[in-house]
């Protein structure tokens, strides 16, 4: 796999997903290295100044204006990390935290946070070595970082508290000495160096645009299959039709969906009878504008992403001049903002869904379908029950939708009195992503039902869409009146399968 070069400059959305997903090694480049040792020469020169500075010879946060002698600063930086590392609730998923150590070592790489470059070829050893730091889920109030959970991976690297490694869950003094890593010696400014970040909230960003790039068109994907299955129409796809509301995401959408049923032999056959409605309800007819809204949505937040990624943050920072300078660059803000709009799209596309698999089921608006796409109604109730599945996940997502970024709890004696809750956004974006998954897999696995008892010949691209489904979901029968398999159609969704004949076909 391609190493990922960890330098002065940033990192793209897709590096930070080839480490946390794939494993991608990482490596400190040699002008990372040098820009470190010169801004650490600079807090080194500040050590015996008794004129105090922040981070380097006072307390923290509220204690600010406490001074810390020459003598006490190395057990400072240590305590300041042992006392933060007070995380609680279920772990972290393993790909957050490896976001989120890769995030950290890419500021530290700026030079702008005073560190050796041994802390950051720490940080990339560990990654490199698989060692994941056992973080909770709470924590964090997205404001003067991601504190707790940035705390968890300091902690881990002075070879202290508990790692997973390839499933184990060991000491951290045990992991390190395994994999050859020294455990780290911090020095002044250090300990504050290393949990002073938004790298968590940025790095569950990240991960969520990665999702987000296949579910979106997953998503459009879907509503095609849902299209053909209940003999709507693609007359309102034309381009020329999408160009007078020129929004890019829903030009993209539209196009998506037009190649998808291209060549249908369902929607010929419905316009050679005679088109019987005056126009496709909205859930059809409106797909494009409501998932391209939520494509320009996830370019919006890429585009916070990206500035994130090109930022230094940490408080206080060494400036190219030499400044060592207090800020509120750690604040969440950005980051939690975006990350709650995509959860408000990411419930809206999943809601359109649900609509779109209830026609199906309901012979009243199915065009001829049976009640519930079942095989003998009555003996058995079909899709009924996983419409209701849906109907739950999207009520969840709509209540995950609600902001966390407009509530502030202070805290630290009032000194930090206006916090982000940038990460409590993004810990309910990933649960929002995961029910989108669901409730498209539901769609998907209905609309192929759907096309197979209309009986008409579908698109060759929905038709191979069928058979993906078919291959691991056999069709309900005479002997067969199981629940639909819910699990199987996520799995598919989730690995990209149903999106094959898409990439074949682009």
């Amino acid at each position: 796999m391609r190493e990922v070069v960890v330098g002065v400059g940033p990192l793209s959305v897709e590096e930070v997903v080839a480490v946390a997903r794939q494993g991608a090694p990482v490596v400190l480049s040699a002008d990372a290295i040098e820009t470190m040792r010169a801004s650490r020469s600079v807090i080194e020169s500040l050590a015996d100044d008794p004129q105090p500075h922040y981070g380097i010879s006072t307390g923290f946060g509220a204690l600010a204006t406490k001074h810390i002698p020459l003598e006490k600063r190395m057990e400072l930086q240590r305590s300041l990390v042992r006392s933060h590392a007070a995380s609680s609730g279920p772990e972290v998923e393993t790909e957050v935290v490896r976001a989120t150590m890769l995030l950290r070592l890419s500021t530290l790489a700026t030079g702008r946070t005073g560190v050796r470059p041994l802390v950051a070829s720490t940080y990339a050893a560990l990654l490199n070595a698989g060692v994941t730091p056992i973080v909770g889920e709470y924590g964090s109030l997205g404001c003067s970082g991601d504190l707790a959970p940035l705390a968890h991976l300091a902690l881990a690297a002075m070879g202290e508290g508990e790692v997973h490694v390839a499933g184990e869950r060991l000491p951290a003094a045990t992991a390190l000495e395994r994999a050859g890593i020294e455990p780290l010696v911090l020095r002044e400014k250090e300990g504050l160096a290393l949990i002073n970040g938004t790298d968590g909230m940025l790095g569950m960003l990240c991960l969520a645009l990665a999702d987000l790039d296949r579910l979106l068109t997953t998503a459009d994907l879907a509503a095609a299959l849902s299209i053909e299955g209940l003999a709507g129409t693609d007359a309102v796809l034309a381009a020329d039709l999408q160009a007078l509301r020129p929004h890019p995401g829903q030009a993209v959408s539209a196009a998506t969906m037009r190649r998808a049923l291209e060549g249908s032999g369902a929607i010929a056959a419905h316009r050679s009878v005679g088109f019987t409605r005056v126009q496709d309800a909205y859930s059809l007819r409106c797909a494009p504008q409501v998932h391209g809204a939520a494509r320009d949505t996830a370019d919006h937040a890429r585009r916070v992403a990206e500035a994130e990624l090109a930022s230094a943050i940490d408080n206080p920072v060494v400036t190219l001049d030499g400044r060592v300078e207090s800020n509120g660059n750690f604040h969440g803000a950005p980051v939690g903002y975006v990350l709650d709009f995509l959860a408000i799209a990411v419930a809206d596309v999943a809601s359109m869904s649900e609509r779109r698999t209830d026609r199906f089921l309901d012979k009243t608006r199915n065009g001829g379908l049976p009640p519930f796409l079942a095989h003998d109604p009555g003996v058995d109730s079909g899709h009924m029950i996983a419409q209701y599945t849906q109907a739950g996940i999207v009520s969840e997502l709509k209540r995950l939708a609600v902001p966390a970024s407009v509530d502030s709890i202070p805290t630290s004696a009032m000194q930090e009195d206006h916090v982000s809750m940038g990460w409590s956004a993004a810990r309910k974006l990933r649960r929002s992503i995961d029910g989108l998954t669901q409730v498209l897999a539901i769609e998907i696995m209905t609309a192929v039902r759907g096309i197979e008892l209309r009986g008409e010949r579908p698109a060759p691209l929905t038709g191979a869409v069928v058979d993906i489904v078919r291959r691991v979901i056999p069709p309900a029968g005479p002997d067969r009146y199981l629940a639909p398999d819910i699990a199987a159609a996520v799995e598919l969704v989730a690995a990209g399968a149903v999106l094959e004949p898409l990439k074949e076909s682009a």
